[in-house]
């Protein structure tokens, strides 16, 4: 079972995210907030992140990672993304890779967030939602 997650609405009109374990973030659709849009580009750099990061740091060195850059298409008529665009970028260039060094790095990374992303996953496939509602009177 995944770690309970839930959100609380503030004054100002922003929201706040809190998990079980305490870990914690703010959104909302103000300047200089993330969106739930946002968030879930957030969520798949990084699961890309986090999954690719083996495979960087055991070639490139500890402390090594990726930068990654996710954007996607909305469609406003279905107030929905209809794609998500994402790009790893790796900076090698100290650490003197061959071409072919290059092509078994990408591979790896590649084949690390194949098989661990789960947002990855479950973006690609669709996912239902139920949704309950509680009223307390």
């Amino acid at each position: 079972m995944s770690k309970r997650i839930w959100v609380e609405r503030n004054k100002d009109g922003s929201w706040d995210a809190f998990s079980d374990d305490g870990a914690h973030i703010k959104f909302g659709k103000g300047r200089g907030q993330f969106t739930p849009g946002d968030l879930m580009k957030i969520a798949l750099a990084g699961c890309a992140a986090l999954s690719s990061n083996f495979a960087i740091e055991s070639t490139l060195g500890e402390g090594k990672g990726a930068k990654i850059v996710v954007d996607g298409t909305y469609d406003a008529d279905n107030d929905s993304y209809i794609n998500f665009n994402e790009t790893l970028m790796i900076d090698a260039t100290d650490a003197d890779l061959s071409p072919e060094d290059v092509e078994k790095l990408k591979k790896r990374v590649r084949a690390h967030v194949d098989k661990g992303c789960t947002v990855k996953h479950t973006y690609e496939q669709v996912t239902p939602v139920r949704m309950d509602i509680e009223v307390r009177s």
